[in-house]
């Protein structure tokens, strides 16, 4: 599986709103220059942040979007799963019921489940808890370790200076 370029753009969404200290609204605009993202397309995910209560719309000429929740109480998974969905990534077909290798050919028990879609199912399930166990607040502050300057640069180009 390959997530989306809006998974990327979205996390950091989350990341430089986590750095305000206010509450106050950032218009799509600048949340797309911030990064030369297209501004139509952030906007497609920032919805989907909102539809799944990770950020809030705030409507008006000064509106724009802010985080619905501090950024210790939204996961990696959050993000994710708002921009990707949350189904499941595997689907099992059974086909070693088919051809001349299945039911055919090596016979088996059927009824047990697919070792196939069991190991898949296992890795995803870890995939899901591991990011489920990575907040924004934690993401932020591994990034603002790597580049101490980027809270005061997204104040900036937030005008928040």
């Amino acid at each position: 599986m390959r997530m989306s370029q809006g998974v990327e753009w979205a996390v950091h969404t989350l990341i430089n709103l986590g750095c305000l200290d206010d509450d106050e609204p950032v218009s799509t605009t600048r949340l797309a220059s911030g990064h030369d993202l297209p501004r139509a397309y952030l906007n497609k995910q920032l919805q989907q942040l909102v539809k799944a209560g990770l950020l809030e719309s705030v409507p008006g000429a000064r509106g724009g979007f802010r985080l619905a929740r501090p950024p210790e109480a939204i996961t990696l998974l959050d993000a994710v799963d708002a921009i990707e969905g949350g189904g499941a990534l595997f689907r099992c077909t059974e086909i070693r019921q088919c051809g001349t290798i299945g039911a055919r050919g090596a016979g088996g028990d059927f009824s047990v489940a697919c070792a196939v879609k069991s190991s898949i199912g296992l890795a995803e399930r870890m995939w899901r808890e591991t990011l489920a166990g990575q907040t924004i607040a934690a993401i932020q502050a591994e990034a603002l370790a790597h580049a101490p300057g980027m809270a005061s640069a997204v104040r900036h180009a937030y005008g928040r200076d």
